[in-house]
């Protein structure tokens, strides 16, 4: 009874200091980023007034109908040398909000202030952007407390993987950007590698079950990665459109391979790791189970998976072509066009991902039994 009290009372004394940190974390960045102009370089005003001047109704030449405002907005310059100064502003929006926005009190604005009002008490300038840093950390908040509520000690984890990857992601690009010789797949490939041991080694620990997966996954995403160069050096490419990646200054072919590589990393690591998971959760229940028991309930399980998680992909992929489909088409432009023009690339990757999806499930079940019987001979 003692020891079952004294494991409650260190549990709890865990999940206290937990909390209490997780707290002050959240308390100090949400009061940073209501207090941190002085931390930007551009000029940032927050909305004191607002008046709307007029309004006008229009119509385009296709008959769609629209409604025009105008805004007068006072606000405060909060950081620079006309810190405390207000600045008058006009800012047009429309109904539809496609390319504008309109503005309330409260909000803060990036602005960039007219030169020859400076001297002046009376500055005018304009919007250059918004300033959303509290929301976005807000919105970061709400994710972290949910990985902590749901997957507690692996929730932290997680969130320590996430972390690291972006920073492993950033640094990456930055070696890209300052060294034009070094290849782009070279430095994804590396990357990946870093990525994957990274991921799973921290949310699931040092165990056979994470080294499976590791296999599985670094297997299961070179494979699909080798297959589609292979596909599309033996097309040359026909049907697929860069068209959007016109502006790049370094080889756009390269750039694309380089980003199906690491989309397609996240869906096998997910499938890898269900894999594995399934099979020594199988093999931890009943350590006498066959390898032939084994082998038909991943493939049971691998069935499962398969249909959704390829849908995940392709529906991960095609949602962001939604909004300029949708502007071809009110364009007159021919269905067939604006998808050709819109989703080759995206097909491309969701096709790729799903070719290591099917891959990662037979991988990641084998590997998965090969270290299930290597556990088992050691015992």
């Amino acid at each position: 009874m003692k020891v079952a009290i004294n494991r409650l009372n260190k549990m709890l004394s865990k999940n206290i200091i937990l909390f209490s940190i997780v707290t002050v974390c959240f308390v100090t960045s949400m009061l940073f980023v209501q207090f941190n102009y002085s931390f930007y370089d551009r000029p940032i005003a927050k909305i004191i007034e607002i008046n709307l001047k007029d309004s006008v109704q229009v119509v385009d030449m296709h008959n769609n109908r629209d409604e025009l405002f105008t805004q007068h907005i006072i606000a405060q310059i909060k950081n620079g040398q006309e810190k405390g100064q207000q600045i008058h502003i006009s800012n047009n929006y429309s109904t539809s909000g496609a390319y504008d926005h309109a503005f309330r009190v409260g909000n803060e604005l990036f602005v960039s202030i007219d030169k020859q009002t400076k001297d002046s008490r009376d500055l005018t300038g304009s919007i250059s952007n918004v300033k959303r840093d509290k929301y976005i950390l807000m919105i970061m908040w709400v994710f972290i407390f949910v990985l902590l509520l749901i997957g507690k000690k692996q929730g932290f984890f997680s969130i320590v993987s996430l972390a690291v990857n972006a920073l492993l992601l950033s640094f990456a690009l930055d070696v890209y950007v300052n060294n034009s010789t070094i290849s782009l797949l070279w430095i994804c490939g590396i990357t990946i590698i870093l990525f994957t041991v990274t991921s799973l080694l921290l949310v699931n620990g040092f165990n056979e079950k994470a080294y499976a997966a590791i296999v599985a996954t670094l297997l299961g995403t070179f494979i699909s990665l080798l297959i589609s160069y292979l596909v599309i050096w033996i097309t040359a490419g026909n049907g697929l459109r860069y068209e959007e990646m016109n502006f790049l200054t370094r080889p756009y072919e390269m750039v694309f391979m380089a980003g199906l590589f690491v989309g397609s990393l996240g869906a096998v690591m997910d499938v890898a790791i269900t894999m594995s998971s399934s099979i020594f959760g199988l093999y931890e229940k009943d350590n006498n189970i066959s390898t032939k028991a084994l082998t038909k309930s991943g493939l049971e399980i691998g069935k499962d998976i398969m249909g959704t998680m390829t849908n995940i992909l392709f529906f991960a992929y095609i949602s962001g072509s939604i909004p300029a489909i949708i502007l071809y088409i009110k364009n007159h432009t021919s269905l067939s066009f604006a998808l050709s023009m819109n989703l080759s690339l995206e097909l491309a990757r969701a096709l790729a991902g799903g070719i290591g999806i099917v891959l990662a499930i037979p991988i990641g079940l084998y590997t998965s039994i090969f270290f299930v019987n290597r556990k088992r001979h050691k015992l």
